[in-house]
Order: structure tokens, then C-alpha cells, then sequence
């Protein structure tokens, strides 16, 4: 019996969306900051390439309200390294890409949020990321605080601003 490659996709998608269910992989600092963020008023993002099926089983494990808005690949016509997710998800927010920060943890995802104008702090995690204008490096998310992650937003921000005159 030969299964298509979608239906092979989907498959492992309900296998890890089922996981989901019971628990979420949290990258370290991850689940605090965002329940800071929320606590503060902030709204927050997903902006993701897994399929709509993962991210509404993730969304639908956190608590109500988390995230303003959700942005998945199956929702762009192009994807991460593309600035087109990124650019989504801030209409969706009806913001700026400058006044936001995104949180990355990928080389693609890192370019799509700085393609994007958006200030990007890259987290490697599996594979290294790289260090772009207007992307800020930092090792992990644990003990990281809304107000330190607007300070780096601003180092990010700064940097870009930086990039641009000097290639004038």
C-alpha cells in the first residue's frame, strides 16, 4: 500500500497534534515571557510554516488569548525566508513591522522577520542562526522579561537604522 505524501503529512501532523494535547515542547523562558506579555497587554503572534492543524492544536493547548493572531504556510503564497508571513501577521495585528519584535529560533524564520522590517531576536536552538541587520543574538529565552526584550527590539531596531545609512 503507497500513501500520498500529503496523506503521510497529515498523518504525522494528527500524531503531533495529538501530542500537543498533553504537552508543549517549551523552549526555555519561552511559556513566561508570553505569559508576561499577555499579562501586560501585549498582543502576541504565531507566526509558524507548520500547517493550520499544528498551530491551532498548539493554540488551543495555551491559555485564551495568547496569541491575537496566527499565521501559518498554508495561509501565505510564500513562506519563511519570505518577508510575507511576517508582513501578515503585523496587518493582522494592525502594527507596524518596526513598533513589533519577533522571537525566531531558525535561519529562515530569522530572515523572514528582518526581510520583513520587523526588529528580530534570534534564539538558535537545532541550527545556528545568523546575525543579519536588525537581528539581535541571544543564547536562551530563560529569565527573559518583557521589558528586556524590548530593550533588545530597540538594539535591533538601532542596528538596521545603522545598516541603512552605511550603505548610503
Amino acid at each position: 500500500m503507497t500513501l500520498e505524501p500529503v496523506a503521510v503529512v497529515e498523518a504525522l501532523a494528527g500524531r503531533v497534534a495529538e501530542g500537543l494535547a498533553t504537552a508543549i515542547p517549551w523552549r526555555p523562558g519561552a511559556a513566561e515571557l508570553l505569559e508576561e506579555l499577555g499579562a501586560e497587554g501585549v498582543p502576541c503572534a504565531l507566526v509558524t510554516m507548520s500547517w493550520r492543524s499544528l498551530a491551532d492544536a498548539l493554540v488551543a493547548a495555551l491559555p485564551a488569548g495568547t496569541f491575537a493572531a496566527v499565521v501559518t504556510g498554508d495561509m501565505v503564497g510564500a513562506g519563511k525566508p519570505d518577508p510575507e508571513p511576517y508582513l501578515l501577521a503585523c496587518r493582522m495585528l494592525g502594527v507596524d513591522p518596526g513598533d513589533c519584535v519577533a522571537v525566531e529560533d531558525s535561519p529562515a524564520g530569522v530572515r523572514s522577520a528582518a526581510a520583513a522590517g520587523v526588529p528580530t531576536v534570534g534564539v538558535p536552538h537545532v541550527v545556528p542562526v545568523p546575525g543579519l541587520p536588525g537581528v539581535v543574538l541571544v543564547d536562551t529565552l530563560a529569565g527573559m522579561t518583557a521589558a528586556r526584550l524590548t530593550e533588545l527590539a530597540r538594539l535591533a531596531a538601532a542596528d538596521r537604522r545603522l545598516e541603512q545609512v552605511a550603505s548610503l
